[in-house]
């Protein structure tokens, strides 16, 4: 271990609060660069005459990138400090944004896309990392609570905004936004944050990967963060779809399909301030209970559609579905972060990676097998989802149940 304390770039006392401030306003960051073309994407595919898979195709290509960005960044980050790196990306971030804003070539969008990934990686996993640099103990626990509360602004606010811009200047204006909004915030972090990591670990690969490895091989670790992948891919799957069944299977406008969105986020919030209310209460039962209550929903759902589907009942169902996602994403996420106070990078990193890796592959996997076509679909891939849950929950439970058995039997 080496220790190096980084005086020239350090947080000046006085800046401390605005600091804090700046890290939660880029937490968001990932949900707008998924989330603010959302509206758009139907416009996209018509006006460079592609596909809809291949439109939802730079959705898959961004996460794959964030989550891969975030399963090595993590280690670069607590050997060569948080800052500066979280600088360069926003500007790189920023470039990429107005490329695909002046392009409408779909393969240079997916390069673009690559580079959001990346350094999307980079800056989230940072931020995060800044927090557990800061704070310690209950103070540390709050701002991880947080986390899935702050992040989801990002699926509310973005495709609201996505969606006049759309209505109003077409779906490059998107990318124009997102290119000023990380501008912005490089202005305000050059001016009042600085380098949060004072103990700087040695960049050794063996060491690195004996790191990693011990994280993996965690059991409650690991299944966490399939989760947390399972909880976000419920989103994600609405995000891919919903436009297109609101815009050519219910015939509304990109406006609607914003509004839409905006209410849905809303929902993600809801099970984040819920998660983050009964944090007290036993761990696994109140997990058991939300994933049992949406297999009620989503069968529910299912049923209904035999006499009524339309914009309200579908949103009315993904709502309720969605704050069960929120409530699994905001318990597990609390957990993982956690977990390893002492490689917090990598930790964050580890667990943003995986996750985001896990949603992009399943959700790409589930649009082509069940395709954006209407409400019925939709239900169908909750349904895919949610049972997926519910055996890893059972895993979890036989698990808990040997190591409450194993002492006792010891004891005996």
């Amino acid at each position: 271990m080496i220790t190096i304390t980084s005086k020239s770039t350090a947080i000046k006392e006085k800046h401390q609060g605005i600091a804090t401030l700046l890290a939660f306003a880029l937490l968001p960051l990932s949900g707008f660069a998924t989330d603010i073309y959302i509206p758009s994407l139907p416009t996209m595919a018509g006006e460079m005459h592609v596909s809809s898979i291949q439109v939802q195709l730079t959705l898959s290509i961004f996460l794959i990138s964030y989550g891969v960005s975030q399963l090595f960044i993590g280690s670069v980050l607590d050997s060569f400090g948080r800052y500066k790196i979280s600088l360069i990306s926003l500007v790189i971030f920023a470039l990429a944004s107005f490329v695909i804003a002046v392009t409408h070539n779909i393969y240079l969008i997916y390069l673009m896309r690559i580079i959001h990934g990346l350094t999307v990686g980079a800056i989230i996993v940072a931020k995060r990392a800044y927090f557990v640099d800061v704070f310690a103990g209950d103070k540390l626990k709050h701002y991880l609570s947080l986390f899935s509360i702050i992040w989801s602004t990002g699926p509310i606010v973005a495709p609201f905004i996505g969606g006049y811009l759309q209505a109003a200047f077409g779906w490059e204006s998107n990318f124009y936004f997102l290119g000023g909004f990380a501008l912005v915030l490089l202005v305000l972090e050059l001016i009042y944050s600085g380098e949060s990591l004072v103990h700087f670990t040695e960049f050794r690969f063996r060491k690195i990967v004996d790191i990693y490895l011990t994280m993996i091989k965690t059991a409650s670790f690991s299944l966490g963060i399939v989760m947390l992948g399972l909880a976000y891919c419920m989103v994600m799957i609405y995000n891919m779809t919903g436009p297109f069944i609101i815009e050519h299977h219910l015939n509304l406008s990109p406006i609607v399909a914003g509004y839409s969105s905006l209410f849905l986020g809303f929902a993600w919030m809801v099970g984040g301030f819920i998660g983050k209310a009964t944090i007290n209460k036993p761990f696994f039962k109140r997990l058991v209970v939300n994933v049992g209550l949406q297999v009620a929903f989503v069968i529910t759902m299912i049923i209904s559609l035999n006499f009524i589907t339309n914009l309200y009942s579908m949103i009315f169902f993904a709502f309720i579905i969605h704050v069960g996602a929120g409530y699994t994403f905001n318990n597990y996420f609390t957990f993982c972060l956690g977990k390893f106070p002492k490689n917090a990078g990598i930790a964050g990193g580890l667990t943003g990676g995986i996750t985001y890796v896990i949603v992009s592959f399943l959700s790409y996997a589930i649009v082509n097998v069940v395709p954006a076509k209407d409400e019925r679909n939709l239900s169908y891939s909750y349904l895919i989802l949610i049972l997926l849950s519910v055996t890893i929950m059972f895993i979890i439970f036989n698990m808990n149940k040997k190591a409450v058995a194993e002492p006792a039997s010891e004891a005996v």
